[in-house]
């Protein structure tokens, strides 16, 4: 009944806004750095690398003209990275890598505001070694992960979904398989294929309950002002995404669905992830795929890029049991771009609480740094070397700190 209940809202909240129709532009807006349209975006930006790849040049015509001619966009990218540390209880050392081939197919409105696409996203993620990084944090004794989705999960679909916008991009719709991290507590320096690696400096600060990365569900943006806006999602907890349209099934037939509510205040439609405060809800039924308890938190976060250069950011967030990772957690840090946003060095720090109902209790509180520089080699391709210092890593007992360090290469195509 509550979740119907739910539904119930968050449409008419989306009918009710709709008829403030006004005049804007098209924009990207509501999502963050991970969703395909914007990853698209950015890829396709001007950058200075140190060479650049003048021989692929022809090979990006032909994308832009089949773009203007079909609004079909698409990309192909390779990341791969490799993480050691000095203590472990488990592996030392951890490499992964994914290609993924993503796009959007505008068939409504093309080339208006109000579009209509088809937005989808495969891979494969494979590991180097006898364990992924999805799982590295926790087998060094730190309880958090580095780089999360770089997992060994074989081939797999993450997006396969509608988009429509209304009311000339005021309002936008995502419906179908979704990615829950695309639009939820978004800022600039969330993506762990660009940014952090530490999934404390991400999505949810590591106190959220994260639906698998491919599931059912639908997910409404609406500004209701200029500055302020409202985003709203109902998703499948017990998706696979190895089988991802079993998610259709387990949808209408297990009933536990992630709910979220987020309110936020941007500095124009333009600014959604650059300069933004939020602060967001959730609750989780649980999910008998992951085997996580019902639970739910509140999430915050303050944005702001100063001359398109400095980045500061202040997050964190509690969670009552849900199956999160932390059960509080506080990050600070500062992003720093150079040269039309190709290089970026970036550093955080945060404390978290370890999640007693995930964990069990009596672990040690933990604090988390990070630091990394973007080296963007060419326009197309990106070498990143980062180190992270843990001090209290919570299922290692017997040591007192420990340093992570590692690199990672994107090559986008």
């Amino acid at each position: 009944m509550k979740n119907n209940i739910y539904i119930i809202c968050i449409l008419f909240a989306t009918l009710t806004l709709n008829a403030q129709e006004q005049e804007g532009k098209k924009s990207n807006s509501f999502v963050g750095p991970d969703n395909v349209e914007r990853t698209l975006e950015e890829d396709q930006k001007p950058k200075q690398p140190f060479f650049e790849l003048g021989w692929m040049q022809a090979y990006f015509g032909l994308k832009t003209e089949l773009h203007k001619k079909t609004g079909i966009n698409y990309g192909l990218d390779y990341s791969a990275a490799y993480f050691g540390t000095n203590h472990s209880i488990g592996n030392n050392a951890a490499g992964s890598g994914m290609v993924r081939l993503y796009g959007s197919w505008d068939l409504i409105g093309k080339g208006k505001n109000n579009t209509g696409a088809f937005i989808f996203k495969l891979e494969h993620r494979h590991k180097y070694t006898n364990t992924s990084l999805k799982n590295f944090g926790f087998q060094s004794g730190y309880v958090g992960m580095v780089l999360p989705p770089f997992s060994d999960d074989g081939f797999r679909m993450t997006n396969f979904y509608w988009r429509q916008r209304f009311a000339n991009g005021k309002i936008s719709m995502a419906v179908g398989l979704l990615d829950a991290t695309d639009y939820i507590d978004v800022y600039g320096l969330a993506s762990p294929w660009m940014h952090f690696t530490n999934f404390q400096f991400s999505t949810g600060s590591q106190t959220m309950f994260v639906p698998n990365d491919v599931n059912l569900g639908i997910a409404l943006a609406a500004y209701l002002t200029e500055n302020i806006y409202l985003i709203a999602g109902i998703n499948d907890t017990n998706s696979d995404p190895t089988k991802p349209f079993k998610s259709f099934e387990t949808f209408f037939s297990e009933n536990q669905y992630f709910k979220s509510i987020e309110l936020g205040w941007v500095n124009g439609r333009d600014r959604h992830y650059f300069d933004n405060i939020h602060v967001m809800y959730w609750h989780s039924d649980g999910s008998n795929f992951q085997a996580s308890p019902d639970g739910w938190g509140l999430n915050f976060s303050g944005t702001w890029f100063v001359n398109d250069k400095l980045m500061p950011f202040l997050r964190g967030g509690y969670a009552e049991d849900g199956g999160s990772i932390l059960q509080k957690s506080i990050t600070t840090g500062l992003g720093h771009y150079f040269a039309d946003g190709g290089h970026l060095l970036a550093g955080a720090i945060g404390w978290g609480e370890v999640n007693e109902s995930t964990w069990g209790t009596g672990l040690d509180n933990q604090i988390s740094m990070e630091a990394f520089f973007r080296f963007q080699i060419s326009t197309k391709f990106a070498l990143t070397p980062d180190v992270q210092f843990i001090i209290n890593p919570a299922l290692n007992s017997e040591e007192d700190t420990m340093f992570l360090g590692g690199i990672r290469a994107r090559l986008t195509l």
